[in-house]
């Protein structure tokens, strides 16, 4: 886990940090203020800063080549690139530049909440044939901008700040938790193509078992729908299919439980005064401790404190 802050009323100490954290990038403006804030907490693929600017600074910044998302609770962040200019508000999360292209524009007294992740991992979760990108920067509507802020803010709130994101697969879920909000609200290639052409032949009680055997053996690895699928091999849609119609459910909703199952067989058998509620949980994925204790609770009818006390 790395965390860093940043302050400075320096435009070239602010060029040179924004250079180094983000891409090469020129900042201009001249401003009266030019107060700079930066917090950041970065894991594996995984970055949430928070910035804040009191003054209008403009920008000239080349390719990123990851996903990039603001999450705006303040001022305005105007997007030139290409000549043309986008105006973003509070309350709205975007994609500040296609990642394999150089973007322009100006931060106007704004503080705003930047994720990013890697590219490839839109393609995992979408678990299609070919590699998926976004295609727009804004999301589909309003419901597409809630979606995103609860998601950032859960990121940045819960997650990044607990020592639970020590814990790879913490930080991995997060990660894919992420991409799957920028999938459902923002428009991106996997939407190209007719649904209808995954052959539902492939949703078979076989395919179920083998999805099924592969959770088993891997839950404790970084896995999606994509890596289920392709270890049967059928195609994602497929292995959606045969969980709706021989178990009742979907593929992530029985890795969920069998991650739940195995934090449930760690704290029975490990020691109190060694073992904390709050580790196995994050070994096991589980970022947030109240969700946890409260899916532990529905599954098991005992708190994961009183069982790792002893008290079932």
């Amino acid at each position: 886990m790395e965390r860093l802050s940043f302050a400075s009323e320096s435009l070239s100490e602010t060029e040179a940090f924004l250079s180094s954290a983000y891409t090469p990038m020129r900042i201009g403006g001249r401003p009266e203020r030019t107060g700079t804030r930066i917090e950041r907490r970065a894991a594996e693929g995984l970055v949430v800063d928070e910035l804040a600017f009191d003054y209008t600074m403009a920008y000239d910044a080349g390719r990123l080549e990851r996903i990039c998302l603001l999450t705006i609770h303040e001022g305005t962040v105007v997007d030139t690139t290409g000549g043309k200019e986008e105006i973003h508000g509070p309350g709205e999360t975007f994609l500040i530049a296609q990642p394999d292209r150089p973007y322009t524009g100006e931060v106007r007294s704004a503080s705003y909440t930047i994720t990013m992740f890697d590219l490839d991992v839109l393609t995992r979760v979408a678990g299609g044939p070919g590699p998926v990108r976004l295609t727009g920067q804004r999301a589909h509507g309003p419901d597409g901008d809630r979606l995103l802020a609860r998601t950032v803010a859960y990121l940045r709130d819960d997650v990044m700040p607990a020592t639970a994101a020590e814990q790879p697969l913490v930080v991995a879920s997060a990660v894919r938790l992420l991409a799957a909000a920028a999938l459902a609200s923002f428009p991106h290639t996997g939407l190209d193509g007719d649904p209808a052409r995954t052959d539902g032949r492939g949703a078979t009680s076989d395919t179920l078992r083998r999805a099924i055997d592969f959770i088993e053996a891997n839950a404790h690895r970084d896995i999606g729908l994509a890596e289920i699928a392709a270890s049967i091999p059928v195609t994602p849609r497929a292995v959606q299919y045969a969980f709706k119609r021989h178990a009742r459910t979907t593929p992530l909703a029985h890795l969920r439980q069998v991650r739940l199952a195995r934090a449930h067989a760690e704290l029975k058998t490990a020691d109190p005064t060694t073992a904390s509620v709050t580790a196995i949980a994050a070994k096991w994925g589980f970022g947030n401790f109240g969700r946890f204790a409260g899916a532990h609770r529905a599954a098991y009818g005992v708190s994961p404190g009183a069982l790792l006390r002893g008290r079932r």
